[in-house]
């Protein structure tokens, strides 16, 4: 018998992942020793209560980083050790930690839900290439090459708050910053707003990444649940009335991951919530941009007549996420505490990126881009919604949002996705499970959909698959239940 100790049913990990970490951590620290013999996966299922599925996949990854082998009809073996030989003892210095996403495949064969980004395939390289070549032509590319401001490349900041002013974003009062995409820009906002574990109010289930931010600064974290027209607002005037956060993070434009909007009554009224109370309002509009169908609503920022509130923008989701450059719009002094952050953080900032992606939007060939990019986007959204009609179990609920890259699925009872994940990996297909993306209500039935970095015969090829791995596991469980099998009573 292993010594192996109960499996956390709410951590951010699937099952399969914590099993194979343990069972690692067994071999690597000598426990297990080189020969040994480690049970069949049918005796350890049956040992923690696991799905033997569930097991398997754990059994995989080890055998993939080569600490055991299998044998058939003999059963599997610890080949030995993957750590060498050090002075340092890293694994007890460093904390454990969550990662940034589960041991799933970056790009799957048939199709990867996992990821919420756009297609490579619809990058304009050539346009791309030519905005390059301009930039490194011009009379400033001395400048730009040089050690750059923290708060950003300055024509780009001109232009960026300009264009904010214009949208009735910003006001004479605000000013901006560029960050490292809008990651950045939470990581510099507890530093500067939260730094001594005050509250923070945070959607549930929310962006990994997000509450990470908060999480590992010593923040309090709060969750409030999300529905299918976003944050729940009685659930949150409630929270703040009894817990006073210092600050609410919200995304009211297809929420990551539900693909969530907050209509305009409900901005309104969040705005009446939060200033009554003194909270600062940080919006994450990273998709903004990518509204499909309808007309776009106001910002929270554009409908907050105080001026406190905090606006998230980047350029990661509407045109090239690698270059890395999103911007925070807010009240002059905040940005000036973030800035002096910053400063400490990169001390400089990369002038290059920001000089492309300036003269990209200013050739007018960012606007191309996103027309192409919205086009496609609705094409793949539509691919998604039908072929979640189609092939998810027809108890299942998944949200139907009008931009963005994701929805939300929920299955029916019993079904766990988070358990499945590992059998849909086998098959090909990824996603992210609920679990995932947990405040403090962890949801086991629930998966993400990312849909926008996939043409549409693969979204639906994936999602056939993961209609019938669903309909399959739901059959068995229904099964095998004591309602199943217990006697008519007559």
């Amino acid at each position: 018998m292993l010594p192996i100790a109960p499996l956390d049913q709410n951590s951010d990990q699937p099952l399969y992942r914590q099993l194979y970490l343990r069972i690692r951590d067994l071999i690597e620290s000598g426990q297990l020793s080189k020969g040994s013999r480690i049970p069949a996966t049918r005796d350890l299922a049956g040992q923690l209560g696991l799905n033997r599925t569930t097991v398997s996949a754990a059994y995989e990854l080890l055998e993939l980083e080569h600490l055991i082998t299998s044998h058939v009809g003999r059963g599997s073996f610890v080949a030995g050790s993957s750590a060498k030989e050090t002075s340092v003892h890293w694994r007890e210095i460093l904390e454990p930690s969550a990662g940034i996403s589960p041991a799933a495949p970056t790009a799957a064969p048939v199709a990867g839900f996992s990821s919420s980004r756009p297609s490579e395939l619809l990058f304009p390289l050539e346009a791309f290439r030519e905005t390059c070549s301009e930039v490194i032509t011009s009379a400033e590319a001395q400048t730009i090459l040089q050690l750059g401001s923290p708060s950003g490349y300055a024509p780009l900041r001109r232009y960026l708050l300009d264009l904010s002013r214009a949208e009735g974003v910003a006001r004479d009062s605000d000013d901006i910053l560029i960050t490292s995409g809008c990651q950045q820009a939470f990581d510099l906002l507890q530093r500067t707003v939260v730094p001594h574990g005050e509250t923070v109010v945070l959607e549930d289930p929310v962006y990994l990444g997000q509450r990470k931010a908060f999480e590992r600064g010593g923040a309090r974290i709060i969750g409030v649940p999300v529905g299918s027209n976003g944050i729940d607002l009685e659930m949150l005037e409630r929270v703040i009335a009894r817990e006073r956060p210092r600050l609410l993070a919200v995304t009211s434009n297809f929420q990551n991951p539900t693909g969530a909007t907050l209509p305009l009554a409900s901005r309104k009224a969040l705005l009446r919530i939060t200033q009554a109370a003194g909270v600062v309002v940080v919006e994450n509009d990273i998709y903004g941009a990518l509204t499909y169908e309808g007309d776009p609503i106001p910002t929270l920022k554009r409908l907050d007549e105080t001026g406190d509130s905090v606006l998230l923008r980047s350029f990661s989701k509407v045109a090239f996420p690698g270059l890395r450059v999103g911007w925070v719009v807010g009240p002059r002094a905040l940005i000036e505490g973030l800035t002096e952050a910053k400063v400490w953080s990169d001390l400089h900032t990369d002038q290059l990126s920001q000089a492309v992606l300036l003269r990209f939007a200013q050739s007018g060939r960012l606007a191309e881009h996103r027309r192409h990019m919205l086009e496609a986007g609705r094409e793949r959204l539509h691919a998604a919604l039908s072929a979640c009609e189609k092939y998810l179990p027809k108890d299942a609920r998944f949200t139907r949002p009008r931009g963005g890259m994701s929805l939300w699925v929920t299955l029916p009872a019993p079904l766990d996705a988070g358990e499945l994940l590992a059998r849909a990996e086998r098959e090909g297909v990824s996603y992210l499970p609920g679990r995932y993306f947990a405040v403090s209500h962890p949801q086991p039935n629930t998966l993400r959909i990312s849909f926008a970095g996939m043409a549409p015969d693969q979204i639906r090829e994936g999602m056939a698959v993961l209609g019938r791995i669903f309909h399959e596991e739901l059959e068995r469980a229904r099964a095998h239940s004591p309602l199943a099998e217990a006697p008519a009573m007559v």
